[in-house]
């Protein structure tokens, strides 16, 4: 099953390659026939979807490598590497969007064929939007960092173009022609957020923050549903590594209680956490009952006879 999923979130990445080319493509297009400052920008920010694309493949391959002796609980965490990058990518296109705008605003110029850019650009958007929707969906289900930032970002690109639409609509039934370079600067403040948003996001990961609070109370749930013969789960630590979640908790056992008794337990506990989190990795430190001064942080819950 595991296989099975590598290879989808694998083959997403690579076939988003020649579409980042194509869409960029469509969009250069569109500049060249209107000249449009912000249908400029919005090529500029497809660049960065280009780039991207060629490192989430080649880092999702790299992160899918099985542990070996340097790296003992794997490569996972690559894929945030993969969406720093792309993170830093998007701030340097909105840099340069930005001194396109600043340039243009000195001398504004009236748009050449709008129509026929717009319909371009707005097909290209289509692209990206349909893409983008996988991208999220497959990215949150196979907890792939590198995924979702692709298609998070994507989707900014989808709402960027949208409003470069509308924009250079109201260029065209306003005449005003400096709205065109005052819409691209919005336009890179926008993917300056976005931006922020991705690098934030992985900086988490990299620095091992744990499950958020659903996830956290699923694995109490199951502990608690299937800790019996135990006195309890105390210092329940979760990290997040790439499609991976790291889970560890000290289990408190009578002091009477053999190896084999607590080692039974133990397997019952990891196969309950794993079904809520598929591919999880459990680590399970049995103590004895004097331990129990520490506190418990998750009870046992009794089976109803």
């Amino acid at each position: 099953m595991e296989a099975r999923k590598d290879n989808l979130v694998e083959r997403l990445a690579f076939w988003g390659i020649p579409l980042a080319f194509g869409v960029m493509g469509l969009k250069l297009v569109a500049w060249w026939f209107t000249g449009s400052v912000a249908l400029l920008s919005d090529a500029l920010e497809s660049t960065v979807n280009v780039i991207a694309a060629f490192i989430a493949y080649f880092v999702i391959r790299y992160a899918q490598k099985p542990a070996d002796n340097d790296h003992p609980y794997g490569h996972h965490k690559a894929e945030y590497i993969s969406a720093v990058v792309e993170g830093v990518l998007i701030v340097v296109a909105a840099l340069v969007i930005i001194n396109e705008a600043v340039s243009a605003l000195a001398n504004p110029e009236i748009l050449d064929a709008p129509a026929l850019g717009l319909a371009i650009n707005a097909a290209a958007g289509v692209i990206n939007l349909i893409w983008a929707r996988v991208l999220i969906r497959v990215g949150r289900s196979h907890r792939s960092p590198a995924l979702l930032a692709d298609g998070h970002h994507i989707m900014s690109d989808v709402v960027t173009s949208a409003g470069v639409l509308v924009g250079l609509l109201a260029v065209l039934v306003t005449g005003y022609a400096i709205l065109d370079p005052l819409l691209a600067m919005i336009v890179a403040i926008n993917i300056l957020w976005q931006g922020w948003k991705v690098i934030s996001r992985s900086v988490d990961g990299l620095m091992d923050k744990g499950v958020d609070p659903a996830e956290e109370e699923a694995i109490k749930k199951a502990i608690a549903e299937n800790a019996q013969g135990s006195l309890g789960v105390h210092y329940l630590r979760t990290r997040q590594a790439g499609a991976v979640t790291f889970v560890a908790f000290d289990l408190v056992v009578p002091a009477a209680m053999t190896v084999v008794e607590a080692h039974a337990i133990c397997d019952r506990l990891e196969a309950a956490v794993r079904a809520v989190l598929p591919g999880g990795r459990v680590t399970i430190h049995v103590e004895p009952e004097t331990e129990m001064a520490h506190g418990v942080g998750v009870k046992v819950k009794e089976k109803k006879r």
